[in-house]
């Protein structure tokens, strides 16, 4: 099957949103799924998308993009965070501080470049618990298919960012930049636009250049629309260059 990832839908300037793309490659999987990325994802280029005995794989002529095959998140769930206090969290959330040390601004799901509407908008605003961001959400209309619910790929895009800005509020936070390397996600209903979302992300443990998280999505009544796990890699200035020039 032949995809695209549209210039739309890139996370650094010059490559995929790394949770977009990862729903890209998990339309190959029936039911939840693990996707690996193996490098920056190209933007507006014929991708093909084949099946493999463990899953699929998205390839670039005959560079393997992502790996995708079945695989669940963990359970272990934060409570919910309320609609009230992301809201909350976005009412002291100083926007300006966060774009200036974004190193990707225009990223589709976190980019506070976008305007509304050409992004999902989700910032890491603090909540009371230590390390677990949130951010209320209410789905464009633009989002959603003729059924009013939301594309399973913007799904996964939004339980992206917030899992790799957990660590956004640390005091010992690394400035380097830091890019999605897995995700691994279950969909359990699609949102609606409109609807009162919270997205919400925390860290689950660091290894060196690795850190663990997890991302959620719940409704206003505290409802688990969708859930997952993400291993993060801080880049090195190689890697960096990398992704700000990807084709």
């Amino acid at each position: 099957m032949q995809v695209r990832i549209e210039r739309r839908f890139h996370g650094p300037q010059a490559s995929g949103n790394g949770g977009y793309t990862c729903g890209v490659a998990a339309t190959a999987i029936d039911g939840p799924a693990q996707v690996r990325l193996l490098r920056p994802p190209p933007l507006d280029r014929t991708l093909r998308l084949v099946a493999t005995d463990e899953g699929a794989e998205l390839l670039d002529g005959d560079t393997v993009v992502a790996q995708a095959r079945p695989g669940e998140p963990a359970e272990d769930l934060p409570e919910p965070v309320t609609y009230e206090e992301a809201e909350q969290a976005a009412a002291e959330f100083d926007v300006k501080a966060y774009q200036d040390q974004h190193p990707f601004p225009s990223c589709f799901t976190c980019g506070p470049a976008r305007a509304e509407g050409e992004g999902l908008r989700l910032f890491p605003g603090r909540t009371s618990r230590d390390l677990l961001v949130a951010w209320p959400w209410q789905p464009q209309e633009s989002l959603a298919g003729p059924a009013g619910t939301l594309d399973p790929r913007y799904v996964w895009a939004a339980l992206d960012c917030p899992s790799g800005l957990c660590w956004y509020h640390d005091p010992t936070y690394e400035t380097a930049p830091h890019v999605l390397g897995q995700l691994t996600a279950r969909i359990r209903r699609l949102p609606t636009a409109g609807e009162r979302l919270v997205a919400a992300g925390w860290l689950r443990s660091a290894d060196g250049r690795k850190r663990h998280s997890g991302s959620a999505i719940w409704s206003d009544d505290g409802e688990v629309l969708a859930h997952a796990e993400a291993t993060w890699v801080r880049l090195t200035e190689e890697q960096f260059e990398q992704f700000r020039v990807a084709r």
